[in-house]
């Protein structure tokens, strides 16, 4: 029975998840020289499975990335609510391949009630399709693809059944800081990354309406909901009535800044973004559900089941929502279990609290830096951070020393020609002692190695003398 196997598991998951706020962000050299342990020959004969375990455990997880703890501000990514850790869990035990209702009927009505519950609380039309897929790449890839499918089936064409060799060209408006993801969607959909026409962007990078080009014939706009950098939104409000005016499908790139309409006081920052066609954003950024779960919106249900529906003799249809009919994949975990679970836990307002509060500690790590006397490049509107402790060198020493340290965990960007250290607050775990203990060290570790390098500076001034 596996009984005693699981609740092993539990305990261990259990350990290593109370551990996390105050062991190191990143694992010890000693930790990661213990992973060479597994790579042994594959065994002749079975192994007993709580072996299997302990090894997993006890090598794998001190050589982890403290990503699920309260102070890893090195991407935006959310630590999994303890409640949907759980429900992974069980939905792991379920072992539901989520594609057809009729085979799956549990697992497809969550997701189907979460997608609801989804457009609701994001502010978007609610008679939008949606999928769940496995991240925002993906989550681009399947609206665009349902615009591809618009666009030419409007101008008489059936990709799906053509494909692209003779079709009626397509243009693709971006902004100059688009997000890689989206450009590697753009050329899986045979739309091409360099191909596309490119709008400057400001001093925040978002995308400057008055520098949009003329448009006509099939055309699609991506726009983005929070740079990923910044955290600034395109001016929606100025973007899709123009785009519409042209007959243009507007796509919105909202990996994590989608959720800021999910907040009453951070709304205004996604103004003009429901008027869009299609949306793609994470449910394991801010809603903080566990690897992996992206959201793939489109307002014509039709055009994404187009592009997406797949039939074949063996597979039963006629339900009122086959899950398969609006991803890429026909075979597919539940994510919409822990989705599920994380709005019905959080419900409106814990999710606009966990944004907001999120936000409000980037705020501080901004204010305190600053006066500090470090250089923080971008206006913090959302949950991002950009900082520079000086010249290139002293800022990747910093971040390298930072790294080292433990304490937290934060990345290095280059933004518009400077180099900074990235700040992301996107963890229900980060309190406020979180966000003070990682200031502490960030301070020390900035003095210490404008410290080192300024007396560096002098020696060699009087060893050339």
């Amino acid at each position: 029975m596996p009984q005693p196997l699981l609740e092993d598991a539990a305990a261990r998951a259990a350990r290593y998840l109370d551990g996390l706020g105050e062991r190191r962000v990143a694992p010890l050299p000693a930790a990661l020289a213990r992973l060479a342990e597994w790579d042994a020959p594959l065994p002749d004969g079975p192994t007993d499975p709580a072996v299997v375990l302990r090894l997993l455990d006890e090598i794998g997880s001190p050589a982890t990335m403290a990503m699920a703890g309260p102070r890893f501000f090195g991407f935006v990514i959310g630590a999994a609510l303890p409640v949907t850790v759980a429900a992974n869990c069980l939905a792991g035990a379920w072992d539901q391949n989520t594609g057809l209702h009729a085979v799956t009927p549990a697992t497809a009505e969550l997701e189907r009630i979460s997608l609801r519950w989804l457009l609701d609380v994001l502010g978007l039309p609610p008679e939008c399709g949606g999928g769940f897929v496995t991240g925002a790449t993906v989550a681009n890839f399947t609206a665009l693809a349902a615009a591809r499918h618009a666009l030419l089936a409007r101008a008489g064409w059936d990709v799906e059944a053509q494909g692209l060799f003779g079709a009626p060209p397509i243009t693709v408006v971006v902004g100059e800081e688009a997000h890689p993801t989206l450009v590697k969607s753009l050329g899986l959909l045979g739309l091409g990354r360099s191909r596309v026409v490119t709008v400057p962007v400001d001093a925040q990078g978002r995308m400057r309406a008055d520098a949009l080009p003329p448009l006509s014939g099939p055309a699609i706009v991506c726009i983005q909901a929070g740079s990923v950098n910044t955290g600034a939104c395109d001016p929606a409000e100025a973007i899709v009535p123009w785009a519409k005016r042209a007959g243009a499908w507007v796509h919105v790139d909202g990996a994590f800044g989608l959720w800021a309409a999910a907040a009453p006081v951070l709304r205004h920052l996604t103004a003009g973004v429901r008027d869009a066609d299609s949306w793609a954003t994470d449910a394991h950024k801010w809603l903080n559900v566990p690897y992996d779960c992206g959201l793939a919106f489109v307002r014509d249900a039709e055009a994404l089941r187009g592009a997406m529906a797949i039939r074949a003799a063996y597979l039963p249809t006629g339900a009122p929502r086959d899950p398969s009919d609006y991803t890429p994949e026909l075979s597919r975990r539940a994510r919409g279990v822990e989705v599920w679970a994380a709005l019905r836990a959080l419900g409106r307002s814990g999710i606009a609290d966990l944004v907001e509060r999120t936000c409000r500690h980037a705020q501080r790590f901004a204010a305190r830096l600053a006066a500090g006397g470090y250089e923080v490049l971008n206006d913090v509107v959302l949950n991002q951070v950009l900082v520079s402790f000086g010249e290139p060198e002293l800022t990747e020493r910093v971040i390298a020393a930072i790294q080292q340290d433990g304490t937290c965990w934060c990345g290095g960007t280059v933004w518009q020609g400077r180099t900074a250290m990235r700040i992301s607050v996107c963890s229900w775990a980060t309190t406020d002692a979180d966000v003070e203990r990682s200031l502490e060290a960030m301070l020390r570790l900035a003095r210490r190695e404008a410290a080192v390098r300024g007396a560096g500076a002098r020696g060699t001034s009087t060893s050339g003398a």
